[in-house]
């Protein structure tokens, strides 16, 4: 998270919403050497309490699961590179613009009975945002396949305690610069640049 306290102006419903929208991200459990890493789907609840997800058995973070663990789940939307030269004011420096949101809480493994039904939701949740395509089912798969494949993963959930969020859309720039950044942004280098330069855009609605 940016420790400039103007770039947090998001609040817990906006960073859950966000965090909701996107679905994946990277999962990350303290271990005795380094951090242990996983990219991961996730679903979160509605009254956004917890978060549910799924890993491959032999993944180490399931080792390290043998009681509920401290974890965070760090999800990134848009991001760009911001030249100084687009704000039309003099002496700026280069920066990065972009939206994380961190989602923090305790990891636990889950009962494999869940499994299914967590798949089911998953699925449905991904497929409804590829209409008119008729959605994908587990019901679609061979019942020996499926059994196979879900022998390999495991289900979890992270219980939600904190979801912190870095909106840094250049709120510390007069808004005529930020505006002119946001109009070359677009044209520059990262991802989702379209997406972000609305976002650079809307500062001054959603502050």
């Amino acid at each position: 998270m940016h420790p400039n306290p103007v770039f947090h102006d998001a609040d817990t419903a906006q960073n859950l919403a966000f965090a909701r929208a996107r679905g994946f991200g990277v999962l990350a459990v303290s271990a005795a050497e380094a951090p242990l890493i996983s990219h991961v789907p996730f679903l979160i609840s509605q009254d956004g309490a917890w978060a549910d997800l799924h890993l491959v058995r032999s993944n180490p973070i399931v080792r390290a699961l043998k009681e509920a663990r401290p974890a965070k789940i760090a999800v990134s939307g848009p991001d760009g590179y911001v030249s100084p030269d687009w704000y039309g004011v003099p002496d700026q420096v280069p920066t990065w613009n972009y939206v994380a949101v961190h989602l923090t809480g305790e990891l636990e493994l889950r009962p494999d009975e869940e499994l299914r039904g967590l798949l089911d939701r998953q699925s449905a949740f991904y497929e409804a945002r590829l209409a008119p395509k008729p959605p994908w089912t587990t019901g679609k798969m061979d019942a020996e396949a499926l059994a196979r494949m879900m022998r390999m993963i495991v289900p979890a959930r992270m219980r939600i305690s904190g979801a912190d969020g870095t909106w840094k859309l250049s709120q510390n720039k007069p808004e005529a610069a930020r505006a002119a950044a946001a109009e070359k942004i677009a044209g520059g280098t990262g991802a989702e640049l379209e997406e972000l330069a609305a976002l650079m855009r809307q500062v001054s609605t959603r502050s």
